[in-house]
């Protein structure tokens, strides 16, 4: 890691202060928030979090070699205020925040590399089109994505400081909930593509309306570099809108749903939850003048250069084949052919907690319990619908939905009625309304149930199980991700292993 002691005390601003023989001009090796994934030549940020203070492990870091420790208190308050003995601390860097230390850190080090980072915002998608646009790039780089749920202003730079020498691009994931956040993370990462895939209803309660969401969103762009490319979904009527970003023209992926759109994935054939063939078109205006550009912006059809492919996407769902056109976007910025951007799709493998199929002897489970809002709820549902035997849902509350949260959720309710599917399990205080309206417009053909909370669903499965899930079901598992539903995805699996 091309980062020394004296570097990391400049980009924070703090005071450093050298201990046991450590030299200012020492590279580290990493940067670590957990004491634990600290080790030899390492630097530990203390972050004060709600649970717990980084602060009182300061002491374990350095025997594990650690070289620096980044703090907002000395070790004699640290010992005063928790009784721990700091006579063990090395050397340290007392800052006035160490949340803003770490973001600074991770802003230094971005501007020392000389590599293209692809920064991802949306709605939805945002982690599966990572990974299939980073899969795709590495049929040709070496490339670092951002790994879990690691997309806010913790997750952002520690990821921008896991990159390396040998890597030759980076893919980052940006996640909001408020304006000002994006600005932010785009102060770090300072992308060279953006990619934002859509503009849903999530977090309403802080962005009030889908413009807002477009507005939050959008501030990607305010450190992107200057000769930076946006590509956007054109399938979206919020981001159709944005005819130029800095003086340049966005490039649309899609379904074919817009003329504008450069690279679409149309004649789709599905294969239920294996996947989806389907036939990605490039398109590019035979000639770059503006009177061909503004022929497309507008709608207008225009002479163009094509070609075709036939690609397998291993995932199910449309918007798996929506991700896919994503990746085939940034990957024909990046250079590659038609036959590497089809190889790197063909390879994807589902994230845990994303659509994740998991085959058991009793049930199809469809791990999808990661995070939930009404727009990833139905694509969610679409994706159960195309299983061939009997399909549950069980669908937990959606979170910061603001005052419109009630009618959302029944629109949960009314969608999931109206699908092919047969059992519909809703969980959670606002999940009621999900639950009244599916019993509403159901007509008796999907079997509706509600339950208050996670334990006593988990209460009903266990004396019941094949009354609410029948053998060789397909059961859907969504739900925001503070309803904690992998403890069902769990009881769900030692159930089916059994049966």
């Amino acid at each position: 890691m091309n980062l020394s002691v004296k570097e990391i005390a400049q980009a924070c601003g703090g005071q450093l202060v050298l201990r046991n023989g450590t030299k200012d001009d020492t590279c580290v090796t990493c940067v670590v928030i957990d004491s634990r994934k600290a080790g030899a030549g390492s630097v530990f940020v203390a972050v004060a979090g709600e649970r717990v203070d980084g602060h009182r492990f300061v002491g374990q870091v350095y025997e594990a070699g650690a070289f620096l420790s980044i703090v907002e208190k000395t070790p004699e308050q640290v010992q005063e205020e928790t009784g721990a003995d700091c006579s063990g601390w090395g050397s340290y860097c007392l800052v006035k925040e160490t949340l803003q230390a770490l973001k600074d850190i991770g802003e230094f080090y971005r501007k020392k590399l000389n590599i293209p980072i692809v920064g991802i915002t949306g709605s939805v998608g945002k982690t599966s089109t990572k990974e299939f646009i980073a899969g795709v790039l590495a049929q040709r780089f070496r490339v670092l994505k951002t790994e879990g749920n690691f997309n806010n202003e913790i997750g952002v730079p520690l990821t921008l400081l896991r990159i390396r020498e040998e890597h030759q691009a980076a893919v980052v994931e940006m996640g909001i909930s408020d304006f000002g956040e994006m600005h932010r993370l785009s102060r770090m990462v300072r992308p060279n593509v953006c990619v934002i895939t859509n503009i849903g209803q999530c977090h309403l309660e802080n962005l009030k309306t889908r413009d807002g969401i477009l507005k939050a969103k959008s501030e990607i762009f305010d450190f992107m570099a200057e000769d930076g490319e946006v590509c956007l979904n054109g399938e979206d009527d919020k981001l159709r809108s944005l005819s130029e970003v800095k003086g340049r023209r966005p490039h649309f992926f899609g379904l074919g749903g817009n003329p504008s759109e450069e690279v679409t994935a149309g004649r789709i054939e599905s294969h239920g939850l294996w996947g989806s063939n389907a036939v990605l078109q490039f398109r590019r205006p035979q000639t770059a003048n503006s009177d061909a550009e503004q022929k497309v912006m507008q709608g207008e059809a225009v002479a163009a250069d094509t070609a075709e492919a036939l690609v397998h996407v291993p995932l199910p769902g449309v918007h798996m084949v929506m991700n896919a056109a994503a990746a085939a976007c940034v990957a024909g910025l990046f250079g590659l052919s038609h036959e590497e951007i089809v190889k790197g799709i063909e390879k994807i493998q589902p994230v845990e907690g994303r659509n994740h199929l998991i085959r058991l002897p009793g049930f199809t489970l469809i791990d999808d319990c990661y995070n939930a809002n009404p727009a990833s709820m139905r694509a969610a549902i679409d994706l159960l619908a195309l299983a061939n035997t009997k399909k549950v849902a069980i669908l937990g509350d959606m979170f910061e939905l603001g005052e419109d949260s009630d009618a959302l959720h029944a629109g949960v309710g009314e969608y999931a009625a109206l699908a092919d599917i047969d059992g519909l399990l809703c969980v959670g205080e606002n999940s009621r309304h999900t639950y009244r309206a599916a019993s509403e417009h159901g007509k008796g053909k999907v079997q509706a149930v509600y339950f208050p909370d996670k334990e006593m669903l988990l209460k009903a499965l266990d004396e019941k199980l094949e009354e609410y899930i029948p053998q060789g079901s397909t059961v859907l598992i969504k739900a925001s991700h503070g309803m904690e539903f992998t403890s069902v995805l769990e009881f769900l699996q030692r159930k089916g292993a059994v049966m």
